[in-house]
């Protein structure tokens, strides 16, 4: 008895190992099949083979590619397609260099994203301003509300925005809002049912429940856009949360960079809207994609580029390589967390080596200790080349701004690392304007006068713990 309970127990081993080296062996299979970054995936085979258990579950959580997959149908995507109309504009007419025209072009290749005119932009800095704005243009809503958000908190500002939105639906008005799962994690789900009961038609992205945990968790919706009686538009970095507004809880700042748009190019947000709303499978209630006609008229020009790990390509790195690479005079970046992939990062080091301005500013404290580790990880290669980088010290630097010479600035829910190039569902506005292009240049040297600048000699000299511990984090940079 003894004897077949040791041969019932080898062969279920066996079994388990054999299945174990079936799923690593698949898993080789299609790494190689995707022909990705030779270096990467040779990274993940090894962590298969030398990482027993830990090594799979890391690669079916973070390793796999969604990349070609489709977010709607082909014909939800015409039935989208021919509702969009856009005012043809005629490049010939506008100021712009030919490092724009090259790059408006790869824009509409890569997204089929319009150029448009005619539009009008306000530059929020400050969670109280913006909040105040939006809340306000939402009381006014009349007929549409399209909310769509990473995080929404149900603290004190994720109250005050719901009270609105049940409101308004209430009054009839048609308000839709997406919120991604796991960043509304911490908000309870009474929070989400008691704005469904009042009316709002109100769905997470990609929920994450135990069966589907390794398809979804990696792959989150990190855009902040909302739609206003199809007229006026948000977009950009804030959340809805208390720290947008109030800062940290230390009593430190919170900076960050949020528009509100009006004219063409909010039809361009009405479409990312619609084309994720239809990912959630609802295509049983049309958006309807028309915006008025306004009186607008002028040659602020913007394209809308939305990115993600479904796209053929990664749309927004592509356009920030082609951007950076154009530059003649400057470049000046904004972000919280500084991850760069190697062909940015050569980018940026070629510019600054020829003589291009170049300037970083990132959090001198972060929301997430690790990112920070990680970015000052690439600290000294910029300093070496050239590249001037600022820590901004008053509290957490939120924003996701560039702009580049005179006339091109981008901004949006973009963070300058791997997570949102390769990972997010992200949209950044491109813009070709000098005015705007003028101020937000004007907020980033507002912002230099609350910076401490790194020099190399004493950045080089960090203790070595310190360092090593960077360079290791630095190895997970493409997962956190």
């Amino acid at each position: 008895m003894i004897t077949l309970s040791i041969v019932i127990s080898d062969w279920v081993a066996t079994g388990i190992f054999l299945l174990y080296l079936t799923l690593v062996v698949s898993c080789v299979v299609v790494i190689l099949s995707e022909n990705r970054n030779p270096i990467r995936s040779l990274a993940w085979i090894i962590a298969l083979l030398a990482l027993p258990v830990v090594g799979l579950v890391f690669y079916l959580f973070f390793g796999r590619s969604l990349r070609g997959h489709h977010m709607i149908t082909r014909h939800n995507k015409r039935k989208l397609m021919h509702h969009f109309t856009s005012r043809p504009v005629d490049l010939g007419t506008l100021q712009l260099n030919s490092g724009a025209h090259q790059l408006i072009k790869l824009a509409h290749s890569l997204t089929r994203s319009p150029l448009t005119v005619n539009n009008e932009i306000r530059i929020f800095t400050e969670g109280r301003e913006k909040f105040d704005s939006l809340m306000r243009d939402l009381e006014n809503a009349r007929h549409t509300i399209y909310l769509q958000y990473y995080i929404f908190q149900d603290d004190v500002t994720g109250s005050a925005v719901a009270e609105i939105l049940k409101r308004k639906a209430r009054e009839g008005v048609v308000v839709k809002v997406i919120y991604d799962h796991v960043g509304s994690f911490s908000s309870s789900r009474r929070f989400f049912r008691d704005m469904k009961n009042a009316g709002v038609d109100t769905h997470p992205f990609f929920r994450v429940t135990f069966p589907q945990l390794a398809n979804r968790i990696n792959w989150r919706n990190h855009r902040k856009i909302v739609v206003i009686d199809n007229e006026i538009g948000y977009i950009g970095g804030m959340n809805i949360a208390d720290r947008y507004v109030d800062g940290l809880p230390d009593g430190s700042a919170w900076r960050d960079t949020h528009f509100r748009v009006r004219g063409d190019v909010v039809q361009s947000l009405l479409y990312s809207f619609a084309v994720d709303w239809y990912f959630l499978k609802k295509p049983d209630s049309m958006i309807p994609l028309h915006c008025s006609p306004h009186t607008l008229r002028n040659s602020c020009a913007m394209q809308l580029v939305t990115s993600g790990p479904v796209e053929v390509w990664n749309n927004l790195s592509l356009c920030f390589l082609r951007a950076i690479s154009s530059a003649r005079k400057s470049i000046y970046i904004q972000t919280p967390y500084f991850l760069p992939t190697d062909a940015l990062l050569n980018a940026l080091e070629a510019a600054a080596l020829a003589k291009v301005d170049v300037r970083v500013m990132i959090p001198s404290k972060s929301d997430s200790r690790l990112l920070l580790l990680a970015s000052f990880s690439y600290v000294t290669r910029c300093l070496k080349a050239g590249i001037k980088v600022y820590l901004y010290t008053p509290g957490m630097l939120h924003a996701k701004a560039m702009t580049i010479d005179d006339d091109f600035a981008t901004a949006g829910s973009t963070n300058f690392d791997f997570r949102s190039f390769e990972n997010n569902f992200e949209s950044n506005l491109l813009i070709y304007d000098r005015e705007v292009n003028a101020r937000l240049r004007e907020i980033f040297f507002s912002d230099l006068e609350k910076c401490r600048k790194l020099k190399y000699s004493q950045w080089k000299s960090r203790p070595l713990p310190q360092r090593m511990l960077e360079s290791f984090i630095r190895l997970f940079a493409p997962i956190l």
